[in-house]
């Protein structure tokens, strides 16, 4: 049996109090319509609400009641998304909560379909992981679920003494997204190396994405080259983040994504406020500078790969 992580974070209540209506405002939409490859509706709804409604004298949005309170927070972020060219989200499981959520809202809902795994700093955690693990393949076998992830390997939060867990954690869902026929949403934070040699062992899926790239352009070739997905976030956006723009600089159009991982990472010049699918044109703007490609061109890209690796919504 595994011991549970004794990792010190702040709690679920604490972050909700630093986020809670700090939403910033819309961004101009974008010319074409994209996706948002990996958001966390579930995680953002708890931690920091919903987007603010649109300009006074529009249309009130359908999710919100008339006394201007929040009737269907799942339907309010969506909308707000949608406002900016944004009608496609995919919400991504990390335990077996919100994969399970995540499956049912895709259900519902048109603009959404799901991903299921465990996190990677989740499977040590697990005094079952076998379990865990049997509910993920049930998850994957519906017809809104397409993916299977968020998994991979985590150095950064998880030390020695869960990378083992991790590791069979990891080797399971691969082998789960191939005998689904699902893309494969991997995690890799400061674990490149192990990453590509765990997928070069087992046999990668049809269709892997590798949310969050966090690797430079030498990692984003060795990446190119497998035939992956490379889906940047709004780190991208931070002025400390060269390296990232290089690497989607050397990234073909047809094998790039990008993603919120909402409420986490806001692009600049939000940096440190919430993050939801209607702050994407931010990314996608800043990914257009740094590859060259003109923004439409991009969106249009964006989308064709969004249909590849997750489907028609």
């Amino acid at each position: 049996m595994l011991a549970p992580m004794t990792e010190q974070t702040e709690s679920r209540r604490q972050r909700a109090a630093r986020r809670a209506g700090e939403f910033p405002a819309a961004p101009e939409p974008l010319p074409r319509p994209v996706l948002d490859s990996h958001t966390h509706l579930d995680i953002t709804i708890s931690e920091a609400g919903v987007p603010p409604r649109r300009t006074a004298g529009s249309p009130a949005p359908q999710s919100w009641a008339a006394d201007g309170t929040v009737a269907e927070p799942v339907r309010a972020v969506v909308e707000a998304a949608a406002d900016v060219g944004v009608d496609r989200l995919v919400q991504v499981g990390v335990d077996v909560d919100s994969s399970r959520w995540g499956a049912e809202v895709a259900r519902r809902c048109p603009a959404v379909v799901a991903t299921v795994a465990l996190h990677p700093n989740e499977a040590p955690r697990l005094t079952d992981l076998d379990e865990a693990l049997r509910v993920v393949e049930t998850l994957a076998g519906q017809d809104r679920v397409r993916g299977v992830g968020e998994t991979g390997m985590d150095f950064y939060r998880t030390g020695d003494e869960g990378r083992a867990a991790q590791e069979a954690s990891f080797r399971a869902h691969i082998d789960i997204a191939k005998r689904y026929g699902r893309t494969l949403v991997v995690h890799d934070r400061e674990a490149h190396d192990d990453v590509l040699r765990i997928l070069d062992d087992e046999g990668a899926p049809e269709t892997v994405v590798m949310h969050c790239f966090s690797g430079d352009a030498e990692f984003a070739r060795a990446c190119v080259r497998r035939g992956y997905l490379l889906s940047f976030a709004g780190t991208v956006t931070f002025s400390s983040a060269a390296a990232l723009r290089e690497a989607a600089a050397v990234t073909p159009p047809g094998q790039l994504l990008v993603e919120t991982d909402a409420p986490y990472l806001t692009p600049v010049p939000y940096r440190g406020r919430p993050n939801a699918s209607y702050l994407i044109p931010l990314t996608v703007r800043a990914l257009a500078a740094s590859t060259g490609i003109y923004l439409d061109e991009l969106c249009e890209a964006i989308s064709r790969t969004g249909e590849r690796a997750f489907g028609p919504w």
